[in-house]
Formats: C-alpha cells, sequence, structure tokens
C-alpha cells in the first residue's frame, strides 16, 4: 500500500471515530473571504488585440487540448505573467506540441 493510500485510510479511520470537530465560522470572516474571492477573479475590463491568425490558431489548439476556451488560456498566461507564476520550459525538455502543425521556420 502506498504512502497516500495509507494517510487516506488513517484519516477515514479518525473521521468514522469522531475526532474530527466542525469549527465554527463567523459570517463576516465568510464574506469578507468571499469578497477577496470575486474581486480576484472579476473580469471587468475589456481588452482588444492584434495576433497573427497563426498564432490564434495555435492558441485555439492549445486550449482545445486542454479543452477550455481560448479566450480563458489567453487570460490564464497573462495573469500568470503578471503575477510572475509563469514558468519558461526547461531546456531539456522538448516543447509540447499538438502534432496538428509544423515547427515553423526560422527565414
Amino acid at each position: 500500500m502506498d504512502k497516500e493510500s495509507k494517510l487516506e485510510e488513517e484519516i477515514l479511520a479518525s473521521f468514522e471515530r469522531g475526532e474530527w470537530k466542525s469549527v465554527p465560522k463567523l459570517k463576516s470572516e465568510i464574506a469578507r473571504f468571499a469578497a477577496i474571492a470575486s474581486a480576484a477573479l472579476a473580469k471587468n475590463k475589456r481588452v482588444n488585440i492584434r495576433i497573427s491568425s497563426r498564432d490564434l490558431d495555435d492558441i485555439q489548439a492549445k486550449a482545445a487540448e486542454e479543452a477550455i476556451p481560448y479566450q480563458t488560456l489567453m487570460a490564464s498566461v497573462l495573469h500568470k505573467y503578471v503575477t510572475g507564476r509563469l514558468v519558461e520550459p526547461s531546456p531539456n525538455l522538448p516543447p509540447r506540441s499538438s502534432g496538428t502543425r509544423q515547427k515553423r521556420c526560422a527565414t
């Protein structure tokens, strides 16, 4: 049995023995966290950009691989970039490809 399964079984047994207790929640604290979450997820600005049709096709293909709308993928990439969480691929790993397009040639 792996460590995760053993831990899950220990947690379940602990729960079934009644060792878990609910923590009372303050309505003000719940409301505060709900407001923070809403503000973080609010999309209240519209932006129009011009990109090449080839880049848009690639973005749409990547979004299809992830089963998400391409606008959502674009917003996610921009968000990760501005928050410093966009991770560049390791130089040791080959780039991911959808397999539907040839790599672009440098001219």
